[in-house]
């Protein structure tokens, strides 16, 4: 079953005081580890939306990433979703699945992608919880991309299309890291 992985890297970053892509832990930035834990999950292709300091990020990207403009990405996380999403349309041969991941989850590592990719089919719905609290990343069925992305706006993604899902599979993580998103520099000392 093919997965690939996208990655949102898009935002600015304003309670963080500059886009998180661009942010290290352990010297190393987010956008790589969060690259890194998407391929070393098995995710192929990994797309990367961009946005803010875009160029900048750009750079840091290995040739095997495939980089993503999401043109109104300043809307919001459910723009930089469906750029996503829609940057895999005019593959020859499209994934069974995607994997979404967020670029400000540096303590997500690749075991809970390989776990979340073993429930990988067209119509499959799944995300990683953390002592039974949902969180990311997501896997979406290619079954599922067109009414994920018309239902994405602002800054819910698909929160609110996986509320409705009575299909959505809870995927426990917490044996193998955790789910802490870094919201400002402070959470960057929380020793996970």
């Amino acid at each position: 079953m093919r997965v690939a992985g996208l990655l949102l890297a898009a935002g600015q970053g304003r309670r963080f005081g500059g886009p998180k892509a661009l942010a290290e832990v352990d010297g190393e930035p987010f956008v790589l580890r969060a690259l890194r834990t998407l391929t070393g999950g098995g995710c192929d292709p990994v797309h990367v939306v961009l946005g803010a300091r875009a160029e900048a990020v750009r750079e840091l990207l290995p040739a095997t990433a495939v980089a993503v403009h999401a043109p109104d990405w300043g809307s919001g996380m459910g723009a930089s979703l469906r750029a996503g999403l829609g940057s895999f349309d005019g593959l020859a041969q499209p994934p069974e699945a995607v994997l979404v991941h967020l670029v400000d989850l540096p303590w997500v590592p690749a075991g809970v992608v390989a776990r979340l990719a073993g429930y990988a089919g067209p119509s499959a719905v799944a995300r990683a919880c953390y002592r039974g609290s949902p969180g990311h990343p997501v896997l979406l069925g290619r079954r599922w991309w067109a009414e994920v992305a018309a239902e994405a706006e602002g800054d819910r993604g698909a929160r609110d299309w996986l509320a409705t899902r009575p299909d959505l599979r809870l995927v426990e993580c917490a044996d193998l890291g955790s789910g802490t998103d870094v919201d400002t520099r402070a959470d960057l000392g929380v020793v996970e």
